[in-house]
């Protein structure tokens, strides 16, 4: 694995906040493995440990939210990066609404959107959710650099990572 480090420590992803509702609960975790994975139709596919209670909503959800964030939300990416849903009410300590199909929209974010949930794939200790979008919003110009891997590293995981 060594070989390998060479590679993915010079990566330096966006990161994203990911939410899912589905049957009267709300769930939401940090998110560093995303990406556009289609151009026509648009479609984009974010990765959710199996692990954690945003995986366990997310299964039964028609839609999930993404967000980006900007460097100097971190408290938001340690919300909802660093504590679990099972324990914390994430939702109560940030600003949010109800949008698409029921998705829980972090108004806050620098930017966001609703993918409705076309796919679900295995790929090792993640599922993969493609989404096709369907309402997005945000801001209209960068208000800051956004957050990146390197500004999270230090953030500890609120559930196990296997």
């Amino acid at each position: 694995m060594a070989a390998m480090d060479v590679f993915l420590d010079r990566l330096d992803p966006d990161m994203c906040v990911v939410t899912a509702a589905a049957d009267g609960e709300r769930a939401g975790c940090l998110v560093g493995f995303s990406s556009q994975c289609s151009i026509r139709p648009v479609r984009y596919v974010v990765w959710i440990s199996d692990v954690n209670r945003t995986f366990r909503v997310a299964r039964f959800a028609d839609v999930l939210a993404v967000h980006l964030l900007a460097r100097d939300q971190r408290a938001t990416a340690e919300l909802f990066g660093g504590l679990t849903g099972d324990d914390v009410d994430k939702f109560g300590r940030v600003r949010w609404r109800e949008a698409y199909g029921g998705a829980a929209v972090l108004e806050d974010a620098e930017a966001w959107f609703v993918g409705r949930v076309l796919e679900r794939m295995p790929g090792g200790d993640h599922v993969g959710f493609v989404l096709e979008p369907v309402e997005w919003g945000g801001r209209e110009r960068a208000a800051a650099p956004l957050l990146r891997l390197a500004d999270a590293r230090t953030v500890r995981p609120g559930h196990p990572v296997d």
